[in-house]
């Protein structure tokens, strides 16, 4: 969720450049305020504060907001950061810290306004070894033990050099493990295994006391639950124990129109459902599915194989989909899957009974479906596609007012009445991005952890919004069409919350976030953890030390 944990269809600003090898090219300089502190805790070669570095960290991939830090330290490991963190601490005015993997934050949540951003991407760099040098995998005990800077992609290429795999993902792997464990991380597996922070076995974090601490459910539990979904509030994560299972090695990718959400939804609840038996529980491996209130979007933002026999590439498909959309009120929805097999998880004839299943039971629009065979790391790493295809247009670096909710299941029609078929059909010309919906099981969640989500049902619904200002004066109207999407939710009493939040002060974080009793438990443990809140402020959270 980011998701994003959550899928996206273009995914990143230009990312912080790799910091310079030669730590004596990274130079203080006098302008900097905390200059004394640092050169006797001995980091201050590791930073740099003139305008190009600073410059970089400022703004984020949502492109909305510019926060300008002092200064940007290249850590060498992470003792680096934990200097970092105690220098401010002993400051009578604590400097803010945040953690920057790869500025995937929408509103300016990785931002340290007139303070320290710490370049995670740096660790191990300077210190003459290489990213991968933070990878390591033990078969023996199932696991991968990944730096916090480390990308997922990297992590998934690591494992399967063994024939292993993590089994939670987010849909783009170019994120960093500690920025997605630090919200949730959530795609189309987090039906069957939860998201990515419930499969993490241990992890090494720095609080904003400035210490190293080892956590997991048997050992410092409180920071362990705190961090995993924490918003970078109570420490900088360092490395993450992930558990690894045999891996597949192919995925049949499948894709099917629908012209109701009903008839979506209900397919999509059936086969998330793996506790209660029915004809199609358990036979996709990956279920999400999207809103196409656009018809140029249709079909374009995630193109079939070249070799698949579908209808997406039909010489007339265009023509088709274009007139099934005005049958449908121009609104359609797409339910999107995937069936692994290959390994252990079975082989093409297993794959095929599984897809003659789907394909008879499901209420999609008969003649709109797609399923074409790709490998396991095809479909994992399948946004990286759209990536390069808007970076060579141009479109990569524009703003991304993104607006990410979970939606209790009874209200989720309700939403798609409101919200899919009125809000999003008025004024979307210029807008591109994909919407998406889909619906995850509680009981895969852990409620002791950070991470906010629906409690009162069994099953909850992701909605992405997840679109770009790609013309003048899209930012504006889009900026405005999230705020009118609040109010509806708000007006027909939808008890939502936000992933990859972002409220304008700590009022909003309280009452609309976090409710009464979670409130409590975050403050608690804010004071336990970073007492002078110097970690993340630019969450908006805490801005002042807590008394």
């Amino acid at each position: 969720m980011i998701l994003v944990a959550l899928f996206v269809l273009g995914c990143f600003l230009q990312t912080v450049q790799t910091a310079r090898a030669d730590a004596d090219a990274l130079a203080w300089t006098p302008a900097s305020p905390f200059r004394d502190e640092l050169r006797d805790l001995g980091v201050a070669a590791l930073i740099r504060d003139d305008a190009e570095a600073t410059a970089l960290t400022s703004t984020d991939f949502g492109n909305v907001t510019v926060a300008l830090a002092a200064a940007v330290l290249y850590p060498s490991c992470p003792a680096d950061i934990a200097a970092l963190l105690r220098a401010s601490c002993a400051r009578s005015f604590p400097f803010p810290v945040s953690a920057r993997g790869r500025g995937h934050s929408v509103r300016g949540q990785a931002a340290a306004p007139d303070g320290v951003v710490v370049d995670m991407p740096s660790l191990g760099r300077l210190g003459g070894g290489s990213t991968a040098s933070r990878l390591s995998v033990s078969v023996e005990g199932q696991y991968i033990d990944a730096g916090g800077e480390q990308l997922w992609v990297d992590v998934l290429h690591a494992a399967l050099a063994h024939g292993l795999t993590p089994r939670s993902w987010t849909d783009y792997l170019h994120l960093t493990v500690g920025g997605t464990l630090s919200n949730a991380g959530s795609s189309g597996q987090a039906f069957r295994y939860g998201p990515q922070i419930s499969n993490v076995q241990e992890l090494d974090a720095i609080t904003g006391l400035g210490e190293m601490v080892t956590c997991s459910k048997e050992r410092n539990s409180d920071l362990f639950d705190a961090a995993l979904g924490g918003l970078g509030q109570f420490g900088v994560i360092t490395r993450a124990r992930i558990p690894l299972v045999p891996a597949p090695t192919r995925a049949r990718w499948v894709r099917l129109l629908y012209t109701g959400a009903a008839a979506l939804t209900g397919d999509q609840e059936q086969l998330i459902d793996v506790e209660r038996a029915n004809a199609l529980s358990g036979l996709m491996d990956y279920v999400e599915g999207t809103v196409l209130a656009d018809k140029g979007l249709i079909g374009s933002w995630r193109p079939p194989s070249p070799s698949s026999s579908s209808f997406c590439s039909e010489p007339d498909a265009a023509a088709r989909v274009a007139k099934l959309t005005e049958e449908a009120g121009g609104v359609l929805y797409c339910l999107e899957g995937a069936l692994y097999y290959g390994g252990t998880a079975g082989g093409e004839p297993d794959v095929e009974k599984r897809l003659e299943t789907l394909l008879r039971e499901l209420r999609y629009e008969r003649g709109f479906a797609s399923a074409h065979g790709v490998s396991y790391v095809e479909f994992l790493d399948r946004v990286l596609d759209g990536e390069l295809k808007l970076r060579a247009a141009g479109q990569w670096d524009v703003p991304h007012p993104w607006l990410n909710l979970f939606l209790p299941r009874s209200r989720v029609l309700d939403f798609a009445a409101g919200v899919f078929h009125g809000i999003l059909r008025r004024g979307t010309t210029g807008a591109m991005g994909p919407v998406l919906v889909y619906p995850m099981n509680r009981n895969r969640w852990d409620g002791d952890m950070s991470a906010v989500f629906p409690e009162e049902e069994e099953v909850f619904y992701t909605v992405g919004i997840l679109r770009s200002a790609v013309s003048d004066g899209d930012l504006a109207r889009l900026v405005k069409q999230n705020d009118e999407i609040l109010r509806f939710c708000e007006e027909a009493r939808i008890r939502c919350a936000q992933y990859l939040s972002y409220y304008a002060d700590q009022a909003g974080w309280e009452k609309k976030h976090f409710g009464p009793a979670k409130w409590a438990r975050f403050v608690e443990r804010k004071r336990k953890y970073d007492p002078k809140a110097i970690l993340s402020r630019g969450q908006r959270i805490f801005t002042s030390p807590l008394a």
